[in-house]
């Protein structure tokens, strides 16, 4: 069976062009972020379909307005809240991280935020995240705990994370 069919078994309300781009994502997340064992894919996939709402979106569905004026999250312009809310898989958030991560994939993300919600570059962005936060030895040690607080900050949503990383194991990718 084929990935785009086994995810689409595993997250039913999963759009097909998000699911496409993540099917599309695979070489890049193997070669450059070097997330190509069963585990490391099973709970890289997890932790995406649980915070894509089972890759229903790649933009939150809050509007973002909570986030306005958090200096924590370089969002020092008017509007930067807004314009700069939760895209892609992990919900990139705020100014400063759409700046950092943009320069860590050659992309302009801070100038053209809308870019973090295409399937393929949320997921580019996803992988530069587990890169920088060490979660591929996290997932070579099985520790869904550690990844969730490295990724949500907390453990919000943890049973339905280890709903998705044991569906995902199940299929053996």
């Amino acid at each position: 069976m084929a990935l785009f069919d086994e995810l689409q078994r595993v997250c039913p309300r999963g759009k097909a062009i998000i699911l496409q781009g993540v099917v599309a994502a695979l070489p890049d997340l193997d070669t450059r972020f070097h997330i190509h064992t069963g585990l490391r894919l099973e709970h890289f996939l997890a932790q995406c379909a649980h915070e894509s709402d089972g890759f229903h979106t790649m933009e939150e569905y809050a509007s973002g307005a909570a986030y306005e004026g958090r200096h924590d999250l370089g969002n020092t312009h008017p509007g930067d809240g807004i314009r700069y809310k939760g895209r892609g898989p992990f919900q990139l958030t705020g100014r400063a991280n759409y700046r950092s991560y943009g320069r860590a994939l050659g992309l302009d993300l801070e100038g053209d935020p809308e870019l973090a919600a295409n399937p393929h570059t949320g997921m580019l962005i996803a992988g530069q995240y587990w890169v920088d936060h060490n979660l591929n030895s996290e997932a070579d040690a099985d520790m869904l705990t550690g990844i969730t607080r490295a990724i949500n900050g907390g453990l919000n949503g943890f049973a339905d994370r280890k709903m998705y990383l044991d569906k995902f194991k199940q299929l053996g990718i």
